[in-house]
C-alpha cells in the first residue's frame, strides 16, 4: 500500500505543477498516469510543439515545459506510479480513499486530485483487419519524434492539420527520405496555408499527393515494407515504405473515472468554482478533466485550479492548523 497526502491521477503539466504547490503547505504527493513517462500529452504526443501561453516564456517546447515542471517538483520528492492506470476507488475504514491500478497497485490518500487531462486516449485507426501486427512495427498513430523517420520512407494518412503539418514538417526539413500524403477526400480540413504549401510541395514533386484515396492494407515480414492504396480511379496498388502514420486523430474518455460516482457532463467532470472540488467530499478536479460555466482548457487556468484546490485539501487535512499565505519570493523554497 502506497500512502502519501495528496494522490494525483494524472501526471501532465497541471498534475505536475500541484506536487510544488503541494510541497509549499508540507504535503507530499503520489502520481498516478497510465503513460510510461510523466508529463501527459505534452510527452506522449506533441513533446516538440511550442507552447506560446505560459507566462514569462514567449514560446516553450511541450517537451521542455515537462522538464522545467518535474524540476521545480523534485526538491518535494513526489512518487510516481507510471504505466499504470487508476480503475477502482473505495473508502478505507479510516475515511481514507484507496485507490487500486489495473495492475493491483494500491494507493492510500485523504485526497485525490484528479488532473487527467481529457482523460485516456485511444487512436482512431483505419478499419484495416492486420494493423495491429504492425504497431510499433512501422504503424505509428502519433509521431513523438521527427528524428525517428530520418532517412525513412513514410506514408501519412489524414485530412486534418496534423497530418499536413507533419507532411510539411517532415519534408521540409529533410527528415524523411520520401513523404506520400493520403487522403480519401479531393479537399483537406485543415488550415488553408497548410494545405497550400502541401499543393505547393507536392507540385514541385517534393510530397507525393494522393487524394480520393485510401490506404486498405499493410504488408511486409516482421515489419511495414509496404502499404496498398485504394484509388476511387485508379484502383488498389502498392507503395513501398518503411512507415505508415494514420493521423485521424485521438479518441479522449474519462475511462473507469466515469464509474466513480462522480458527477460528470460532456465527458468532464463538474466541480465547484470555490476550491473546485468535486460532489465527493476530499476529491478535487483541475485542469482540462474538470467543468464549469466560463472554463477555459489552457495548462494556465489548470495551474491556478490547482493552487486553490491545494488550500482547500490542506484544510481538510489539517482542519485544526492555520495556514497563512506565505510568499515563496519572502521564504524561498523548503524541499522535503
Amino acid at each position: 500500500m502506497i500512502k502519501t497526502d495528496i494522490l494525483i491521477i494524472g501526471a501532465g503539466p497541471v498534475g505536475l505543477f500541484a506536487i510544488f504547490e503541494a510541497g509549499l503547505l508540507k504535503l507530499k504527493c503520489h502520481l498516478i498516469d497510465s503513460l510510461p513517462q510523466p508529463g501527459g500529452q505534452c510527452s506522449e504526443i506533441y513533446p516538440k510543439k511550442p507552447i506560446y501561453d505560459i507566462p514569462g516564456y514567449p514560446t516553450i517546447l511541450a517537451g521542455e515545459l515537462v522538464d522545467n515542471l518535474m524540476e521545480q517538483a523534485a526538491p518535494f520528492k513526489p512518487g510516481f506510479t507510471l504505466g499504470e492506470a487508476a480503475v477502482t476507488i473505495d473508502k478505507a475504514d479510516n475515511g481514507n480513499f484507496i485507490v487500486t491500478t489495473n495492475k493491483g497497485t494500491q494507493h492510500e490518500a485523504p485526497i485525490i486530485m484528479i488532473a487527467g487531462g481529457l482523460g485516456v486516449f485511444e487512436p482512431r485507426k483505419p478499419p484495416i483487419s492486420n494493423i495491429e501486427d504492425y504497431e510499433d512495427k512501422g504503424v505509428e498513430y502519433i509521431i513523438k519524434d521527427p528524428e525517428f523517420y530520418r532517412g525513412k520512407k513514410c506514408v501519412i494518412a489524414g485530412g486534418g492539420d496534423s497530418a499536413l503539418d507533419w507532411a510539411i514538417f517532415l519534408t521540409e526539413k529533410n527528415i524523411a527520405s520520401e513523404v506520400a500524403l493520403v487522403h480519401r477526400r479531393s479537399s483537406f480540413r485543415g488550415h488553408l496555408d497548410s494545405v497550400q504549401k502541401v499543393m505547393d510541395l507536392a507540385e514541385s514533386g517534393k510530397i507525393k499527393l494522393i487524394t480520393e484515396a485510401e490506404v486498405v492494407g499493410i504488408g511486409g515480414e516482421g515489419k511495414v515494407e509496404n502499404v496498398t492504396i485504394k484509388h476511387q480511379k485508379d484502383g488498389e496498388y502498392q507503395v513501398a515504405t518503411d512507415h505508415f502514420i494514420p493521423l485521424f486523430g485521438l479518441k479522449p474518455s474519462l475511462g473507469p473515472i466515469a464509474d466513480w460516482g462522480l458527477e460528470i457532463e460532456k465527458n468532464a467532470i463538474k466541480v465547484d468554482t470555490t476550491d473546485y472540488s468535486t460532489n465527493i467530499p476530499g476529491i478535487y478536479a483541475i485542469g482540462d478533466v474538470n467543468t464549469y460555466e466560463g472554463k477555459l482548457k489552457l495548462i494556465l487556468c489548470g495551474f491556478h485550479e490547482g493552487t486553490i484546490a491545494l488550500q482547500s485539501a490542506f484544510a481538510r487535512i489539517h482542519p485544526d492548523k492555520k495556514n497563512v499565505l506565505k510568499y515563496t519570493t519572502v521564504n524561498g523554497v523548503q524541499g522535503f
